[in-house]
Formats: C-alpha cells, structure tokens, sequence
C-alpha cells in the first residue's frame, strides 16, 4: 500500500484553490483536473466547491486507482469521475460523459508524485532501473527503444529541443557510437554516459544527466505535443466564466501555455485599428500577473516547487465560430493556428 499523504505534497496548493473555486460556486459545475495524479488537488477543489464535480484524467492506471480510492477515502467519491485517458483525449472524454462545458479546467504538467518516487519505470537519474519512462505503461514506445532506435540527428533533436542540452550532439553520438556494444537499458548507465560526455567545466548545477532525462520523458510521452492539442480543446468547453489554470515545471511547457494564454489575451484586429468590434474583443482575461512562482518557505519544504510556474486565465466572452474552428484544428494536428495581430 503506497502511502499517499508521505510522497503525494501538491506545488501551489492553496493558489490552485484559490484560481479554480471560484468558477466552481454554482451547484452542478464541474471541473475538469487533466493531470489527477494523486488526487491532491482534485480532494482540495471537492472541499472548497461543495456543490462541484470533477472529473479527473490520468493516462497512468495506477495513479488513477490510488487517486480513487483517496477521494472515496475522504467521503467525496459521489462527485468525482475518474477516467482512464491522456488529457488530450478531452473532447472525447468529454463527449462520452455527455458534459458540453465545463467550468474549470485544471493542468498540473509533469511527472507525479507516485511517478518520481516510484524507481521501477526509469524516469530518475537518482535511482538505477529499466529505462521505461511510460506514463502510461500500455503504449508501446519506451525510453530504450528511442535510445535503440534513434540516430544521431533524432537524439540531437529530442536532447536539443526538449532538454536544452547544450552537449545534445555530442550526447547522441557517443550513444550511437556505444549502443551496439552495450545496449542502454538503466538509468545508470545513460547517467554515466552523459556523465562521460559532459566535461566538468561547463556544467551547472545538479546533475548532468537531468535534461538529458526530460528530454527523453517529453520524447516518449510526447509531452509537448499533447498539450498543445489540449489546450485549445479546454478553450472551446469552457462556459463563459470558466477558468483555465495550468502548472508548468520547465520553459517549454510554460512557453507554449503563456502563449495560448496570451493569444486569447489580444483583440483580434491590426494594432492600427481605432475601434475593436464586439466580436473581436479578447475572449480571456488574465487570472495571474505573469506567473506565480512558490515562496522561499514551499520551495524549502517541497523541491518539487522550486521551478514550477502557475497561469490562470478566464474565459470572458464565448468564443468567436472562427476561433473554434481554429482551435478545433489545432487540437486535431492538422494545422497552426495563425498568430493572432492584436493588441493588448
């Protein structure tokens, strides 16, 4: 039996509460937490909205089963639905429980509690373990068959575009240069590798394998790709009012949700334009200033907290048909979504 309230401290609890509540007051409304994890903050949203529902979404199953049985361990089981899913299955899972809108939708990124601490899967540089890194251990694709498979210029990409390794070439070629005599199946030896790679004097601080790790969680996951699809669907099922707040825990992540955030932040119309017609007005105003970032006193008490940024938007006006159809490409893949020439 895992012990939840040991390994389980959400990052920014009361802050998450506080942006998401409010949308929650009238008796019917639901929340959607897209990254249930352990449940910390779907249990804090069920308490501060008495009258609410979650709905809480979680590719990994063990996660979800324990999450489960915290929340009916609180007495709060009548109101939350747990779904077996990747957050960007939204629509779908949506669609499937007959909910059209929804009042919050709430992101915690990253690995979970139960995820860091839990060796067996790899996804530690601290712990020696099979290199699996699966959130969800159903899918096929692992971090030794990107390490397998990969040649120099793929691994370049993932340890370049998603670690910011700055040895990222140099990486992926002696991983090329190795592989064949040795397999990469633990953490320890990738961890020893880069070890090797990365000369002394150009490191900074904690460990040098750190990037080299995100970057093939994010590759295997594919971390990135999913939430530029969720967001987008989490816009269209708001209901006017409705609040979208996301935690982030590296730049590009945090990136690509300041982003979207911030498209639907500016006026659609060229910044020359005198008058801002009704139906191109921003469609969200912001719930933070920038970031918010944990104090001195959580990031000493939780070194999970110490990179973690927190954004917060509502939902001000319905969405424009246009922005929908957009949206609802970008959430498909099928194209960008154009950048938007307003202003603030």
């Amino acid at each position: 039996m895992v012990d939840i309230a040991r390994i389980h401290q959400p990052v920014l609890l009361q802050q998450c509460v506080d942006l998401v509540a409010p949308a929650l007051q009238a008796p019917g409304s639901v929340a959607v937490d897209c990254t249930l994890g352990l449940a910390g903050h779907t249990t804090a949203f069920l308490k501060a909205a008495p009258g609410a529902r979650v709905i809480g979404i979680d590719r990994d199953a063990e996660a979800l089963a324990l999450a489960t049985e915290r929340v009916a361990g609180e007495g709060l089981a009548d109101r939350f639905t747990p779904v077996h899913a990747a957050f960007d299955e939204l629509d779908d899972v949506l669609d499937e429980l007959d909910v059209p809108q929804v009042q919050a939708v709430f992101m915690d990124l990253g690995l979970s509690s139960l995820q860091i601490d839990e060796t067996a899967r790899g996804f530690s540089y601290a712990h020696d373990a099979p290199l699996d890194m699966r959130m969800d251990v159903s899918q096929s694709l692992t971090a030794r068959d990107v390490l397998a498979g990969y040649d120099v210029d793929g691994l370049t990409r993932i340890f370049r575009d998603y670690g910011e390794e700055r040895f990222a070439r140099q990486i992926a070629r002696r991983i090329v240069q190795v592989r064949d005599a040795e397999p990469l199946l633990t953490s320890r030896q990738l961890g020893e590798l880069v070890d090797a790679v990365i000369p002394a004097a150009r490191r900074g601080s904690g460990n040098p394998a750190k990037r080299v790790f995100q970057a093939l969680r994010i590759e295997v996951n594919g971390e990135l790709d999913k939430l530029a699809r969720t967001l987008p669907q989490a816009a269209c099922r708001l209901s006017v009012g409705g609040r979208l707040v996301v935690e982030s825990y590296h730049s590009l992540e945090d990136r690509t949700v300041k982003t979207f955030m911030a498209d639907g932040l500016k006026a659609d119309v060229p910044a020359d334009m005198p008058v801002v017609p009704p139906d191109m007005q921003p469609f969200f105003a912001p719930l933070t200033k920038g970031a918010v970032k944990a104090d001195e006193a959580e990031r000493a008490a939780n070194s999970r907290a110490a990179s973690v940024r927190l954004r917060g938007a509502e939902l001000i006006r319905p969405l424009p048909s246009r922005w929908r159809r957009e949206f609802g490409h970008r959430a498909r893949g099928m194209e960008r979504m154009p950048r938007r020439r307003g202003r603030k």
